[in-house]
């Protein structure tokens, strides 16, 4: 018989340290749907009851009690034995989770700065726009674009980019574009969800127009912006990663009107993280760091 997957056993742990099925969700960052599959599942596996359902909540049974504090037990051994591993390594190593754009442009040219002042942490960069499982991929921080609605996570608000609209000069001559409205004239490209080119517009007084929704969309900044400098039609990007292709030529701001974009950059942890030094010191740092560049 195949040993009973570790990530079954945790989850008992954290319902039976909760008496909730919600709040262990929450705590793994699971659906609660998949934490009733797991116990579910080990309780099939034991042929045994492990809760009971009561109206505060989930209760363990007899059998459940028993097995309860020995799994507790071996889970913060392992924990400890994880930590005394990286202590003996004599540096911390901080493992940050960021989307390719914030990391190539801002994240990575910044980083050498942490490390003059932080010379025994060492930073390995993850770059997904996945908000996954932060204890389970070993994530220390998240930075993350978004509403800073992260369940079950803390956050810390670090800036909000400035949006401008850029296009090849080759798309649109100097002085083409007067107003706000003129750029409904060319085709728009668009990030994901549409929303920005609507909400610039009607920020800079434009009247409502169904053009401002139609276009090519892009899930990444840096493919909305390889869009642009090829001709294809006029993007709103975060002006800072636009910075290189405006210098060299390639892109050309074509209208004098940043805006501040509706979402900001947050720095995501699970609860608790910040009582790590190397945590807090990075967003110490960062926060610093974004309050600069703002």
């Amino acid at each position: 018989m195949p040993p009973v997957p570790l990530q079954t056993l945790r989850t008992f742990v954290e319902v039976g340290q909760r008496g909730s099925i919600k709040a262990a969700a929450q705590a793994l960052h699971v659906t609660p749907g998949a934490i009733s599959q797991q116990i579910r599942l080990l309780e099939d596996r034991v042929g045994l009851a492990l809760f009971t359902r009561e109206r505060q909540g989930l209760r363990l049974t007899p059998a459940g009690a028993t097995l309860h504090p020995a799994l507790l037990q071996a889970f913060a051994q392992i924990d400890q034995a994880m930590a005394a591993l990286e202590a003996s390594k004599g540096q911390h190593t901080l493992t940050i989770s960021t989307v390719a754009t914030f990391a190539a442009s801002w994240l990575v040219p910044r980083l050498g700065a942490f490390k003059q002042l932080h010379p025994g942490i060492e930073i390995r960069v993850e770059a997904t726009s996945a908000l996954t499982d932060l204890r389970r991929d070993r994530v220390d921080v998240a930075l993350r674009h978004g509403l800073g609605d992260y369940p079950g996570l803390e956050s810390v608000r670090l800036m909000a980019p400035v949006l401008v609209p850029v296009a090849s000069p080759q798309l649109v001559p100097p002085g083409a574009i007067r107003e706000p409205a003129d750029c409904l004239d060319y085709p728009l490209l668009h990030d994901s969800d549409r929303a920005d080119w609507p909400l610039w517009l009607a920020a800079c007084g434009a009247p409502a127009d169904p053009r401002a929704e139609r276009g090519n969309a892009f899930e990444d900044d840096f493919l909305l912006i390889r869009a642009a400098e090829s001709g294809q039609g006029l993007a709103l990007v975060p002006q800072q990663y636009a910075q290189q292709e405006i210098a060299a030529g390639r892109l050309a701001q074509v209208l004098d009107k940043p805006w501040p974009a509706r979402f900001a950059y947050y720095a995501v942890t699970v609860p608790g993280a910040t009582e790590r030094p190397e945590v807090r010191a990075f967003l110490d740092w960062i926060i610093d760091a974004a309050a600069g560049a703002a």
